[in-house]
């Protein structure tokens, strides 16, 4: 998968939407698959999105289904999170990954990690 490089972190007041972006350098086949997680001081890291790589499938966390969707373009070897909505405990460091396992709770596997993009939902 190469280097993952995030973008689009922000600060915003609640309600308020970002989309974040993911880049590779390429999708590989050892990697299936791409997913957003989030970690917040004191708490667990948390995998809020993922998608199989090529396919429509996804996965989202009950938080944030019908708030977040995530995309990808093949192309452009990108994955994105648009987030709507957004809520104060939407806060954290969100890491864009590449894994390769698939399963029915989604993206499995972490390999590659991004260094991070901070989101921060004030209310």
């Amino acid at each position: 998968q190469g280097p993952l490089v995030e973008s689009g972190g922000g600060s915003v007041q609640a309600g308020g939407s970002l989309t974040l972006s993911c880049a590779a350098s390429e999708f590989t086949s050892s990697r299936n698959c791409m997913g957003w997680l989030r970690q917040a001081p004191g708490k667990e890291r948390e995998d809020v999105a993922s998608i199989y790589i090529g396919g429509s499938e996804t996965y989202y966390a009950g938080s944030v289904r019908g708030r977040f969707t995530i995309t990808q373009d093949n192309a452009k070897h990108s994955v994105y999170l648009r987030m709507e909505g957004l809520k104060p405990e939407d806060t954290g460091m969100y890491y864009c990954a590449a894994g390769t396992r698939w399963y029915w709770l989604g993206c499995d596997a972490y390999k590659d990690w991004g260094q991070g993009t901070q989101v921060t939902v004030s209310a």
